[in-house]
């Protein structure tokens, strides 16, 4: 399902229940959930999975990806990739970085966030957007959606620039596409990110990035890439 959100030249693989186990890891990733708990490391492992057979559709070796600085996973030398999980749903994209200059992805249920959190993620402008879309949309939930594509923004903004950024230096608008909706549950359409963290960024960075999202089976899935 995710590989629909990402442009050609990045492979995508998901999963909708746990597929691997844990003894299927590196030494190195085994690590890192020695003791977690079982529903931690099912997930975690699942997800390496995923990276795993993206990382072996670009024809790169295997390699563990353990967290780099701020809990990013470092990937092999020139690959990008990016990975999620929530309940029922792991996943994960790689690509060449001469394909892309960025890549970030996440998924999120389709429920509404915990009280009190919409307020400490969503600006002003934002939170007025979210409610026309719900409006018009309301299958859709709104605030999740726009936690699962600031997430993405991290996520594609912080490996490329070395600089982090928090839920208030990026400020989202969201469309919904024509036809996205077929009758069946899905909805879709793409997003737009402007940066506000001040300079300096890299010379190649814009200010703002163009992602895409959907949902389907009770998901929400969103995903950026950066053309190269």
């Amino acid at each position: 399902m995710i590989e629909r959100l990402v442009p050609e030249g990045v492979v995508a693989v998901d999963a909708f229940e746990d597929v691997a186990e844990p003894g299927d890891l590196h030494p190195e990733e085994a690590a890192l959930i020695a003791r977690a708990v079982d529903t931690r490391r099912r997930e975690f492992t699942t997800a390496r999975w995923c990276a795993r057979r993206a990382l072996a559709g670009l024809g790169a070796p295997a390699a563990p990806l353990l967290p780099g600085p701020h809990g990013a996973p470092a990937w092999p030398e020139g690959v990008l990739g990016s990975i999620t999980h929530c309940t029922g749903f792991r996943a994960a994209v790689a690509a060449r970085s001469s394909a892309v200059a960025a890549l970030g992805i996440d998924a999120e249920p389709n429920g509404p966030v915990r009280d009190g959190v919409l307020g400490t993620i969503a600006l002003p402008g934002e939170r007025r957007h979210l409610r026309e879309l719900a409006r018009a949309e309301p299958e859709v939930r709104w605030d999740r959606l726009l936690f699962s594509a600031k997430e993405a923004v991290y996520k594609t903004w912080y490996p490329w620039t070395g600089r982090r950024l928090g839920f208030e230096d990026a400020a989202l608008t969201f469309t919904v596409e024509t036809g996205a909706g077929d009758g069946g549950g899905r909805l879709g359409g793409g997003f737009t990110a402007r940066i506000l963290f001040p300079a300096p960024r890299p010379a190649a960075s814009p200010d703002r990035l163009e992602g895409r999202w959907l949902a389907e089976r009770g998901l929400l899935l969103t995903a950026i890439a950066v053309p190269g």
